[in-house]
């Protein structure tokens, strides 16, 4: 039997079919080819209608489906990977109201600050175990105040996994995981944070009803089988946000353990079994996809939104796509560490929520006109990258979250060598890479729902390890004057 694995990004949605008893990825396929269209209407901003999600999630199926020659019916089960934080409103006829307002967006940080002060630090702290800062709670309020007409006609609100299971099922639900990345759990009483919901005046009845992340959730409807090629029937039974998600896929979901990835946005993810939070919410605390009541499982989470999208950026503007990533990562490898005094800070792609949701923007700092070419740009922004991980991991220290081995899919930034071996050099960290992805990880999370897996251990007997990278003790001086450099950088923008 086959498992379908989903990831809902934001820049392209992937799909991957699995074999459960071997474990190899079948195929694999992601639309669109080019990044998908963000909508910026205003600076700060950030959309995109989850009707595009849908349209790329049918041309994904279709192409690995084609690929593979998996017939559908032999399909156990279906798991979804999303963007995390997003709000999708749907009407009572399951009609999407507006584009959903997605997690790089900042409109919402003034809303969830008041509410942070308002309901008392400690109290948000303590229950919510954040500050509901610019989450998707303060994005429905943002809403409620701008857009009344369209709020009173909310029926349901959802994150991106919940709206594509809608429209597969055709039945509205969300997980206390996913409630919980929306700052809408109430950790204390195991329910949903009702007072958040009565102090930005929600109706209760917005919250759809609550499924298991690992369990047969819904089922795909004879609809939505016609449009995606797939057996009606086929068990919906896994669902978590992309940094929980990547954390599964790694078979990271234990105390101690971490994992990290660099797409467009980049993320360090460590596990806790005790309830651990940041009194400043400059990384957040949301139930992994395994915790309980009975066993407390939190992904300790540090997102920097400037990553991949910076070597994007750099590709499009300074490369003017003339090269690779593979050639810019080659140039960059001709640069000494440090970059000869070239810094840069990532921090162009909204408010950063590891710098108190302050919007301070990219900057390239110490520029010589007669010493630095595209080169050391390109080894300047990975090093950006990595030493506003660092920042941030020195915060996630504070709370008893240690990096020793960091877990990651040879994916997205992690293909860059020189990007792995700072990352090792700076954090001290010993780098383990996985042959394993989102989509990959969605697909064995819904082999566990199902019951086709007996246990986590049992999904991930398979998990290839491809490579280890162990920090360059001989360059440890070296990465630390550079990271003290960046970091004497950023604090003065602070």
């Amino acid at each position: 039997m086959y498992l379908l694995g989903i990831d809902i990004g934001s820049s392209s949605v992937k799909a991957s079919i699995v074999d459960g008893a071997t474990g190899k990825c079948t195929a694999s396929a992601f639309y669109p080819k080019q990044e998908m269209k963000i909508t910026a209407l205003r600076a700060g901003w950030a959309e995109q209608a989850p009707e595009l999600w849908w349209a790329n999630l049918k041309l994904a199926i279709s192409e690995v489906l084609s690929v593979s020659k998996v017939a559908p019916k032999t399909i156990e089960a279906i798991g979804i990977s999303y963007q995390m934080h997003g709000l999708v409103v749907v009407d009572k006829n399951q009609q999407v109201l507006r584009p959903s307002i997605i997690w790089c967006d900042s409109r919402a940080a003034v809303y969830g600050n008041k509410a942070f002060t308002d309901l008392g630090e400690q109290a948000c702290l303590s229950s919510l175990l954040n500050s509901p800062g610019n989450f998707t709670a303060s994005k429905l309020k943002w809403v409620k105040e701008n857009e009344p007409e369209l709020y009173n006609r909310i029926d349901k609100i959802m994150l991106p996994g919940d709206y594509i299971a809608m429209k597969m099922s055709g039945e509205i639900s969300t997980t206390a995981s996913g409630l919980s990345e929306g700052i809408l759990w109430d950790f204390k009483g195991n329910k949903v944070a009702t007072a958040l919901l009565d102090y930005y005046g929600f109706d209760h009845s917005f919250i759809p009803n609550i499924v298991p992340t690992f369990s047969i959730q819904s089922v795909v409807n004879a609809e939505a089988a016609a449009e995606l090629g797939l057996a009606a029937g086929t068990k919906i039974s896994y669902r978590a946000g992309d940094q929980p998600n990547n954390a599964l896929s790694l078979n990271v979901l234990n105390p101690g353990e971490l994992a990290t990835t660099a797409g467009t946005s980049g993320v360090v993810y460590g596990v806790s079994g005790e309830v651990k939070y940041d009194p400043l919410s400059r990384v957040n605390t949301f139930a992994h996809v395994n915790h309980s009541e009975a066993a407390t499982r939190l992904g300790v989470l540090l997102c920097i939104n400037g990553t991949g999208i910076l070597n994007s950026w750099l590709n499009k503007y300074v490369g003017n796509k003339a090269f690779s990533y593979e050639a810019m990562n080659q140039r960059a490898a001709t640069v000494a560490i440090g970059s000869e005094g070239l810094s840069i800070l990532p921090f162009g792609n909204g408010s950063e929520r590891v710098l108190q949701n302050k919007n301070i923007g990219a900057q390239i700092s110490g520029l010589g006109f007669n010493t630095h070419t595209d080169a050391h740009l390109f080894r300047a922004a990975q090093e950006g990258i990595v030493f506003s991980f660092k920042y941030g991991m020195e915060i996630m220290e504070t709370i008893g979250i240690h990096a020793s081995v960091i877990r990651a899919g040879k994916a997205n930034m992690f293909l860059s060598p020189l990007f792995r071996e700072t990352l090792a050099g700076v954090s001290g960290a010993t780098i383990e890479l996985y042959d394993t992805d989102g989509s990959i990880g969605a697909a064995r999370g819904a082999g566990i729902g199902s019951g086709y897996y007996t246990s986590a251990k049992e999904a991930f007997a398979t998990l290839q390890k491809l490579d280890t990278i162990a920090p360059d003790i001989t360059q440890k001086s070296a990465y630390d004057e550079a990271y003290h450099t960046w970091k004497t950088l950023l604090n003065k923008n602070l």
